[in-house]
């Protein structure tokens, strides 16, 4: 039994066809196909069942594969541990990044890392919460950027930076005369929400929530941009909530529209999370401290109140 065998079977697993797996080793179909025959032959076990389309798992090829990702993750960790010896930061890292966090955080940070760690070969993939956490779980990804606390006991999390919630009022709204606005004064039924499947959208939710009772079924104005649902809101069809970062960029004739909140200001908590076995840490320490450096002088809020994207409101 050999890694590079374990590594063709977790191919497989995952494409759930021959082809495609070798396409993505590098290797002939012929070549990957002996290879794990040979294993199958040396446990005397199938682990694929051939005949079935997609390809299947044997009952004792899911046991297999499970632990076949542990022992890649670990024979990874040798050489995780010869760089972090030498004090190496380089080599290829998968980044995923939630929707509502790429536009506005990549541009901040991005151009000063790749200068700083010029080895780094990022490769960054926008993704739900949902997949990303999928893929961290597989080892499709090093490490993402996601609202937090995700309660998952197989990933860990770092705080980058806890980033208020703002609200975006026209000027035609019931709230707009205020200066600053409370939770209180929220009203689920004129609010404005990203679509089904953002995290964002779930923390608005959880937020409004504590005010009043939410029918799922009432609205029917959803977007799939904090752009649109401004547009929206400039028609007079409701107010939304954006994340502080996003203000930044507002044009200066809608700069009026927005309206804090008094503190403690609900906000949400945003972190570099990784799987809880720790590969990479060199690359995922000097994305910390590059990310929340720069984050750092842009957010000044002090007190705030951190929402859950998936669990009931906690202050922080």
């Amino acid at each position: 039994m050999t890694i590079t065998q374990l590594k063709y079977v977790l191919a497989v697993a995952e494409h759930q066809n021959f082809t495609k797996a070798a396409e993505k080793t590098f290797v002939t179909q012929p070549t990957l196909s002996m290879q794990i025959q040979k294993l199958e032959e040396e446990l005397d076990i199938l682990i694929f069942d051939r005949s079935k389309k997609p390809i299947a798992l044997t009952e004792v090829g899911s046991k297999l594969v499970e632990q076949a990702r542990n022992i890649v993750n670990e024979s990874e960790r040798i050489q995780d541990i010869v760089d972090q010896q030498k004090g190496f930061i380089g080599g290829e890292f998968k980044l995923g990044v939630i929707p509502t966090v790429m536009p506005t955080l990549l541009p901040m940070f991005l151009n000063n890392f790749i200068k700083k760690y010029p080895k780094v070969k990022l490769k960054i993939e926008e993704l739900n919460t949902e997949a990303i956490i999928e893929r961290l779980q597989d080892g499709h990804l090093d490490a993402a950027i996601a609202a937090t606390p995700l309660e998952n006991e197989g990933i860990k999390e770092r705080v980058l930076y806890y980033e208020p919630f703002v609200g975006y009022i026209p000027s035609m709204h019931r709230l707009n005369q205020k200066k600053k606005i409370n939770v209180t004064d929220l009203d689920i039924d004129d609010m404005l929400l990203l679509e089904d499947g953002h995290c964002f959208r779930d923390g608005i939710i959880n937020l409004c929530k504590t005010q009043k009772s939410y029918d799922e079924d009432h609205f029917q104005l959803e977007s799939g941009s904090f752009e649109t649902l401004i547009k929206l809101a400039n028609e007079g069809l409701g107010m939304t909530l954006l994340p502080y970062l996003h203000t930044l960029d507002i044009k200066n004739n809608e700069k009026n529209n927005l309206h804090y909140f008094n503190e403690p200001s609900p906000a949400r908590e945003v972190s570099l999370i990784f799987n809880k076995s720790e590969l990479k840490m060199q690359i995922i320490e000097a994305l910390h401290s590059t990310i929340a450096g720069v984050v750092k002088g842009a957010i000044a809020f002090q007190n705030v109140q951190i929402i859950s994207p998936l669990t009931k409101a906690k202050s922080d």
